[in-house]
């Protein structure tokens, strides 16, 4: 009896289930290294198909895209550009869908909350860990881009399509501004894919639904008869980002796209810490 005593007295909430322990379980699974792998291939394959086409403006005006040779901070920004719209939204959903799901699906949940680790504790390591690995994914392909880009069209200032230019540090900061909004407009889809993945036992079912949904939001977004009530989509403001790669940087869009992105999230997040609490945990 002293002995549980003891045990009992030094237990220590905290302590269970530590960060670092739950982040080397992720970083060992083959979906995060396989996704990692993808992101850090396509700058590769978008430099091989630039060396084969010949990127040209549409009715005379110049894009994004075709000033992507033209310096490895416009390789870089190309590579956003791409990517932000459904590549990006596929590592958020998947570390964040998968990441209570699986172990349901695994049937050691019931083990891991039989620890014991607290409901709370445990849902608060994985969403950390999910939402880190989400943003070293977003890290990840802008870093290997500018590289790649670097190496392939040199270092110099980034052409700005519709006339100027940012020299190269400018450059980089502003696009270290990009990846943490497209972060933070991504944040809905991890609240989604988080409050699914504490309400199935399927992983496949959260990670796809949090897709399927942001494809209907891009979607919706796209119908302009909406008007305004588009603004309340958070798909709405995806590329807001892109105001930070001009001349003089517009922040209003980021704004409030952030605003809409987080509050939108924080509901979700608050939902699935409450239906996890009151959850039977079978499996």
């Amino acid at each position: 009896m002293s002995t549980l005593t003891e045990v009992a007295s030094g237990y220590r909430t905290r302590g269970t289930l530590p960060l670092r322990v739950e982040l080397v379980r992720q970083l060992k699974r083959r979906r995060t290294l396989v996704m990692g792998a993808l992101l850090a291939v396509l700058p590769f394959v978008l430099v091989i198909a630039f060396a084969v086409g010949h990127p040209s403006g549409r009715d005379g005006q110049v894009t994004l895209m075709d000033t992507a040779t033209a310096s490895g901070a416009n390789f870089a920004a190309v590579n956003l550009f791409v990517s932000a719209g459904f590549l990006l939204v596929v590592p958020v959903a998947l570390f964040c869908g998968d990441t209570v799901a699986s172990e349901a699906n695994w049937s050691s949940l019931r083990y891991l909350l039989a620890a014991p680790v607290p409901r709370a504790r445990l849902l608060w390591s994985k969403l950390v860990v999910a939402l880190g690995l989400s943003l070293a994914a977003m890290v990840l392909l802008p870093v290997v881009a500018l590289a790649v880009g670097t190496a392939a069209y040199g270092w110099g200032p980034l052409q700005i399509p519709t006339g100027g230019e940012l020299d190269p540090g400018t450059a980089v900061g502003r696009l270290a501004v990009a990846v943490a909004y497209i972060f933070v407009s991504q944040l809905v889809t991890a609240g989604l894919a988080f409050w699914l993945s504490t309400r199935t036992d399927a992983p496949l079912g959260a990670v796809g639904g949090a897709v399927g949904l942001t494809i209907v939001g891009n979607v919706l977004d796209a119908v302009t008869a909406l008007g305004h009530w588009r603004d309340f989509l958070p798909a709405h403001w995806q590329f807001a980002w892109a105001d930070a790669v001009q001349p003089q940087a517009e922040w209003s869009g980021m704004i409030q796209g952030s605003a809409l992105s987080v509050t939108c999230a924080l509901v979700l997040f608050a939902l699935a810490f409450r239906g996890f609490a009151r959850k039977d945990i079978v499996s």
